[in-house]
């Protein structure tokens, strides 16, 4: 086997934690010796081991690790946080090649990892081959923001909704579990007042667990006029409304207002980003979606297509004023049923 066939194992050991690590990336391990696998590992939740620590406890003994090759997904952490850093740990336990799928491009980590490797006498393979592993987790560190994916469900005449202010119910089962599924992978949803209103989402993640739930983010002119008994307010997952007016009522625990901005895209990504998060599933509704294509902070669009033509008045799926064309990618087809999701990265 040559060293990309073992990173291979260790990127499908590392998406076992889909959904499960939060913010930080999704890392797998494999532990080689004399071309036989010893051990591998993965990071499995926010908060526990690491990728290459969780590979070295499958050994009945860590004096096993002595001359081992290391393959690890991502370039092994060097600093002090929930855990302690896997690149001095893997100088103890004797592993004496180390080969990387990725440097971490989080400057806490990047490139001093492999310089505690390489003073110690390990030597190090950088192969590059894996970021498409942790697209959000690279996104935020290159751009100090997070990477924005437009979410619609629609007739194949691109419309949301039959009937102005009625919701309409348009995918399957299977486009619907898809699309918990993604939402499993996203640090923040986001819907407009509108929708809340007339669709009543939750937003919560269902049919999957998740280690650490989306924010849920909504943004509205005035939070204190909003329903309390709306379905968002009753569950526990984190909400956070953005609301352009103070609020000058009580909220639960799990409600958070930041109120006193116009809350344009832009504004919104840079709040995201300032806590510290990586992605954000924008779902809705049409204006909101019309207001991140016209400020140019759209990433990649997913598309869920039902098999029917709305016609009429329907409303469209991206309405409002747009200042900028959208150029896409097509990265994805797959049939889910009777609908197809169609999954597209912008272009340039």
């Amino acid at each position: 086997m040559t060293d990309q066939d073992y990173l291979d194992l260790a990127v499908a050991q590392a998406r076992r934690g889909t959904g499960q690590t939060w913010t930080n990336p999704l890392v797998g391990a494999v532990l080689v010796k004399d071309g036989q696998i010893l051990a591998k590992g993965y990071h499995h939740r926010f908060g526990q081991d690491h990728a290459e620590v969780n590979a070295l406890k499958q050994l009945a003994d860590e004096r096993q690790a002595r001359g081992t090759t290391l393959y690890v997904t991502l370039e092994p952490c060097s600093h002090y946080g929930k855990t302690p850093p896997c690149a001095r740990k893997l100088v103890t336990v004797g592993v004496t090649r180390v080969v990387i799928g990725q440097r971490d491009p989080n400057p806490l980590v990047s490139g001093k990892g492999i310089a505690i490797l390489r003073a110690a006498g390990i030597a190090v393979t950088v192969l590059e081959t894996t970021k498409a592993l942790n697209p959000a987790y690279n996104f935020f560190y290159h751009h100090h923001r997070p990477l924005v994916t437009l979410k619609m469900a629609v007739s194949v005449d691109g419309k949301l909704n039959a009937t102005t202010g009625q919701r309409t119910e348009l995918t399957g089962p299977e486009a619907n579990h898809d699309s918990q599924r993604l939402r499993a992978t996203q640090q923040a949803i986001l819907i407009g007042e509108r929708t809340l209103t007339v669709d009543q989402p939750a937003l919560t993640v269902r049919e999957t667990t998740v280690a650490v739930p989306p924010r849920r983010v909504v943004v509205v002119n005035a939070a204190d006029k909003l329903d309390r008994d709306n379905r968002l307010f009753q569950t526990p997952e984190p909400v956070w409304l953005l609301s352009r007016q103070p609020s000058h009522q009580p909220w639960p625990a799990s409600v958070t207002v930041v109120a006193g901005r116009p809350w344009t895209p832009d504004q919104i990504v840079q709040y995201l980003a300032e806590q510290g998060l990586q992605s954000l599933l924008v779902e809705g509704g049409s204006h909101l979606h019309a207001q991140f294509v016209a400020a140019g902070v759209v990433d990649r669009v997913v598309t869920y297509v039902a098999p029917l033509l709305l016609g009429g008045q329907a409303l469209p799926a991206v309405l409002g004023p747009a200042s900028q064309r959208l150029t896409l990618s097509l990265t994805g087809v797959q049939p889910l049923g009777a609908d197809v999701r169609l999954t597209f990265r912008r272009r340039g």
